[in-house]
């Protein structure tokens, strides 16, 4: 597969891998499942398996792990970051469990992934957010994810 960021398999790829990451991230969140255990659960039965009629798309599994193993590793630094750019009187544990996975994934990848510029992150996460809530909630990924790109990339 090209490493060029205008490929459309890389790009689905990468789609498909971050989908599958708030995934995980949710489900590490509610079970305390370990992270060598979920990262092969998520290989052998999720990223690009059929589950229930409907075949989940190839997922650029480094770039899944990258961001699930990272948003875990730096999850006080997120979260702090995270918890700035929220309203006057919210807190982390006021928002929806997948809203939270969503944001830390795309402000992990704002954070360390210097190779993904900062719209595309901002604009895969809004899309992850459509597949789960409305568009109210997709703009507050949007507005959140902006406000953590201009600390963290200037």
């Amino acid at each position: 597969m090209s490493a060029s960021p205008n490929n459309p398999q890389r790009s689905k790829a990468r789609s498909a891998a971050r989908l599958a990451a708030v995934q995980a991230l949710y489900q590490r969140q509610m079970e305390k499942t370990a992270l060598a255990r979920l990262l092969d659960e998520f290989h052998q039965h999720r990223l690009g398996q059929e589950i229930e009629d409907e075949q989940y798309a190839e997922a650029e599994v480094d770039f899944f792990d990258d961001v699930v193993s990272g948003v875990i590793a730096r999850q006080e630094e997120i979260d702090g970051l995270l918890t700035a750019k929220l309203a006057q009187g919210w807190t982390l544990a006021r928002l929806d469990k997948t809203m939270l996975q969503i944001l830390r994934a795309g402000a992990y990848e704002l954070i360390a992934r210097a190779d993904v510029p900062v719209g595309t992150a901002i604009s895969e996460y809004v899309d992850v957010a459509h597949a789960f809530f409305d568009e109210r909630e997709a703009k507050f990924v949007n507005g959140v994810l902006d406000a953590v790109a201009k600390d963290v990339r200037g």
